[in-house]
């Protein structure tokens, strides 16, 4: 039973996971679109709106959040600085997945994550 399991393991444990999202969303925020499996995207579209929804405040109290949840120091600079304002008057919904078509190695689902204007 899934009882009170809210997200998906991608197949590895915790810590390995919660590294994978956060140096996706580092390459998120520098390069604004970045191309993978749909899942991960998925999971990513969680863990990226939430930071730049923490991102919103500016307080030292939210750079200390954002940097424990991402250490890439460039990636959290340019988050603060272009991206929360960038999104002041947006209540939510900063992403959009595109879905792609499928890898010719496995077939795995691919899309486009990128971060709306």
């Amino acid at each position: 039973m899934r009882h009170r399991m809210d997200s998906r393991t991608l197949g590895r444990y915790g810590s390995h996971r919660m590294a994978m999202l956060s140096n996706m969303a580092a390459s998120l925020f520098l390069e604004e679109n970045i191309t993978t499996t749909l899942i991960r995207a998925k999971e990513l579209r969680r863990f990226a709106e939430r930071l730049i929804t923490r991102a919103k405040g500016g307080t030292i109290h939210d750079r200390r959040i954002v940097r424990s949840k991402m250490a890439h120091k460039e990636a959290a600079i340019k988050l603060f600085d272009d991206i929360a304002k960038r999104y002041v008057n947006r209540p939510g919904g900063y992403t959009r997945i595109v879905k792609t078509g499928f890898r010719s190695g496995d077939s795995a689902p691919m899309a486009v994550i990128s971060l709306v204007e």
